[in-house]
């Protein structure tokens, strides 16, 4: 799946880059690197899109999403991170 088929208000784990080599470092150099979680903030109709970066907004358009493969991170609930942070403190 590529970021460009993400979906609003959910997030994803970046898998790999597949866009030319300068983009690819300057994206690494924001903090997009593989493994990092990422969110879909808004769509634009022209296919770019906004997403939070490890606490930063970057705007993106077309041709670099669809060079993004991205899995989705599963939704956990209030009631699943309250019991995880009681465990934690156990």
């Amino acid at each position: 799946m590529t970021l460009f088929e993400g979906i609003k208000d959910q997030e994803y784990e970046v898998r790999s880059l597949y866009i030319e080599e300068k983009t690819s470092r300057r994206l690494q150099a924001l903090g997009l690197n593989d493994g990092t979680r990422v969110k879909v903030l808004n769509r634009k109709k022209n296919g770019a899109m906004i997403i939070a970066v490890r606490g930063t907004r970057l705007a993106l358009g077309r041709r670099i999403l669809n060079g993004i493969e991205i899995i989705p991170l599963p939704e956990i609930n209030d009631s699943e991170t309250v019991s995880m942070k009681s465990a934690e403190r156990r």
